[in-house]
C-alpha cells in the first residue's frame, strides 16, 4: 500500500487554521481521498489531558518553558505513534494544526531556549516523522492579536500573551520557511477563505501531483 501524506498547518494564533484545515478535508472528502484531521497539542486521550494543562487549566499558568517544552514533545511522541504513523502507513492523508515547528518556534524563538535543545527533543519526539508539506498561513502580529481580542470565547494561555510575543512567533516562522522552501508554503492569512481554500488545493495537486491521480 502507498504511504500517506502528511500535511501540517502553522501560524499564529487567530491565522485561520481550523478553517482551512475544516475546508481541506471536506475537499479530500469529496474527492473520495481518505484522510484524518488531529491537532497539537493532543490528538490522544493523553495528549488531551495535556493540552488543557497547557492552554487552560489554573496549574499551567505556572509553567516554566522547560517543562513546557517537554509537556509538549511527550504530547507530540504519543501523537506521532499512536495516530500518525498507522494513518500514514494505511495510506490517510494526515491533516494535523501544528506539529514540531510550532515547538521550534514558540519554545524555541519565542521562549528563547536553546535552538539545540529544541531540535534534539523533537527529533526524539517525532522519530524523525517529518511533514510533506506544512502551510504557514502568514500575517501581521498586530492584526492577529485583534482577531482574537475580538473573540467571544476567552483567550486560552497562548493566545493571552502580548504582541511582542506574536511579533516573535511571526518572525521565527518565516525564518522556518525560508530554512526550508521546498517543504513550507507561505500563504497570506489575509486572504479571503475561499482563495485560500484554492491556494491549498493548487498547492497539493502541484507538489504531489502523482498521490491525487490514480
Amino acid at each position: 500500500m502507498r504511504r500517506g501524506l502528511f500535511v501540517t498547518f502553522e501560524g499564529s494564533e487567530g491565522c485561520g487554521k481550523s478553517t482551512q484545515i475544516g475546508r481541506l478535508s471536506a475537499w479530500l472528502q469529496e474527492a473520495s481521498r481518505p484522510c484524518l484531521t488531529t491537532r497539537e497539542p493532543g490528538g490522544t486521550a493523553a495528549g488531551d489531558r495535556l493540552r488543557d494543562l497547557l492552554q487552560h487549566a489554573p496549574e499551567g499558568h505556572a509553567l516554566v518553558p522547560e517543562a513546557e517544552l517537554f509537556l509538549f514533545a511527550a504530547s507530540r511522541a504519543q501523537h506521532v505513534r499512536e495516530v500518525i504513523r498507522p494513518a500514514l502507513e494505511r495510506g490517510e492523508v494526515v491533516i494535523s494544526d501544528r506539529f514540531h515547528d510550532s515547538t521550534a518556534v514558540y519554545q524555541g524563538v519565542a521562549r528563547q531556549l536553546d535552538p539545540q535543545m529544541i531540535r534534539t527533543v523533537n527529533r526524539f519526539a517525532t522519530g524523525e516523522t517529518v511533514p510533506d508539506v506544512t502551510f504557514l498561513l502568514d500575517m501581521d502580529a498586530g492584526e492577529a492579536h485583534r482577531r482574537i481580542a475580538r473573540r467571544d470565547q476567552p483567550a486560552d494561555r497562548m493566545e493571552g500573551e502580548p504582541l511582542a510575543f506574536y511579533q516573535a512567533v511571526r518572525r521565527g516562522y518565516l525564518l522556518a520557511a525560508e530554512g526550508e522552501p521546498s517543504r513550507f508554503v507561505v500563504l497570506d492569512a489575509t486572504r479571503p477563505e475561499k482563495e485560500l481554500a484554492a491556494q491549498i488545493r493548487g498547492a497539493l495537486s502541484e507538489k504531489f501531483h502523482g498521490f491525487f491521480t490514480r
